[in-house]
């Protein structure tokens, strides 16, 4: 028996010392790698936010600001201030104030509420002063001084035909004005005139007077001693543009100015032509009137001439017929682009509507001068 057993168990060791390693081949465990997926990393967005922080009075110039700058990152808040410069400030530009207004003449009150500082309406047939405002204050009137330089060039007879060259003389230096005169342009006097008294071209005025036998200076003396001929005690010239504030007259020694050049038709003519074609060596230019009543068929202008620098304020002068009666118009120092035209138009709507309802003269002075 205890034989058959051991014989049983030494069986049995080599059975499983037999299978033990072909088991072991067979059942080998190929280990699958396992590559863990890892999630993207959430990126935390940065914030910032810029505000203006109010500083303590004198800590920074006009030109600098302090900025405050708060940024947030994850979560956590940092704050930081910048020095930067400040935008520049738009300066506000006050009015021209005009000689009229720092005289005071602006507080002139009138019945019919003109732009002009300065108003006179004369009947020219009777003499009759219709409309006075301030008349008698010598002002700075503009390019109106290209009437008495018309009547100096028309009294001493020139030669019209005579050519006449634009050159830097003629150039405005003190006011800085355009023109479309090139110097070395050439014209005759009597396109020179024209275009000066018609659409004020102030190349055209210096050189009318810059060629006047003695220059210049006898010209401006040509034109003094004609402002004391014709009584005008108020007027002062120093050139032939207007250009110079220091051209000054009173609306009554206008007045008397506007009725001698009236005198004369190539005046008349010229100063109300509402366009003129000149050919200054050879280029080809049209010239309009500074004065769109020339155009208007509800006036009949005899003569006028417009003016404006900053210190004058827009003028007009006119030799006009309403309703039959001749007219002398004068405005000075008239506040707006068209103001003086305005004024002019409400001046002849009150000469033939509400005037002959009233024929008492409208006199109107600042209320210092009484």
């Amino acid at each position: 028996m205890i034989k058959s057993a051991l014989a049983i168990f030494t069986t049995l060791l080599f059975i499983h010392a037999g299978l033990a390693p072909a088991n072991a081949q067979t059942t080998t465990t190929t280990k699958k790698t396992v590559v863990k997926k890892v999630a993207p990393k959430k990126v935390v967005a940065k914030r910032t936010v810029t505000t203006t922080k109010t500083v303590a009075k004198g800590s920074l110039n006009n030109r600098e600001k302090l900025v405050r700058k708060v940024t947030v990152v994850r979560g956590k808040r940092h704050v930081s201030y910048q020095r930067v410069s400040a935008a520049p400030s738009v300066a506000v530009v006050p009015p021209v104030m005009t000689a009229g207004d720092i005289a005071g003449l602006n507080m002139t009150p009138d019945p019919l509420a003109l732009r002009s500082n300065v108003a006179l309406v004369i009947d020219q047939a009777s003499s009759q002063i219709l409309f006075e405002k301030n008349s008698s204050v010598a002002l700075p009137i503009a390019s109106v001084t290209k009437l008495m330089t018309a009547l100096v060039v028309v009294e001493a007879r020139l030669n019209m035909e005579e050519t006449l060259t634009v050159s830097e003389d003629d150039v405005d230096r003190e006011k800085h004005s355009s023109s479309r005169l090139r110097v070395g342009a050439t014209l005759s006097r009597d396109d020179m005139l024209h275009i000066a008294l018609m659409s004020s071209e102030n190349r055209a005025a210096s050189a009318l007077g810059r060629n006047y036998p003695g220059g210049l200076p006898a010209f401006v003396a040509a034109m003094n001693a004609k402002a004391r001929s014709l009584g005008m005690m108020e007027t002062r010239y120093v050139d032939s543009t207007g250009l110079s504030s220091q051209n000054v007259a009173s609306a009554r020694d206008l007045a008397k100015l506007v009725v001698a050049a009236y005198n004369y038709p190539i005046i008349r003519q010229y100063s109300t032509d509402p366009r003129y074609m000149v050919e200054p060596s050879g280029h080809a230019l049209q010239y309009n009137s500074s004065n769109r009543l020339t155009s208007n068929k509800e006036w009949d202008i005899g003569l006028q001439k417009t003016g404006f620098i900053n210190e004058a304020g827009h003028c007009l002068v006119m030799y006009t017929n309403i309703e039959g009666r001749p007219i002398v118009m004068v405005f000075l120092d008239s506040k707006g682009r068209l103001s003086h035209v305005g004024d002019a138009t409400r001046m002849r709507k009150w000469l033939v509507e509400d005037q002959p309802k009233n024929l008492t003269r409208v006199k109107m002075v600042r209320a210092d001068q009484g």
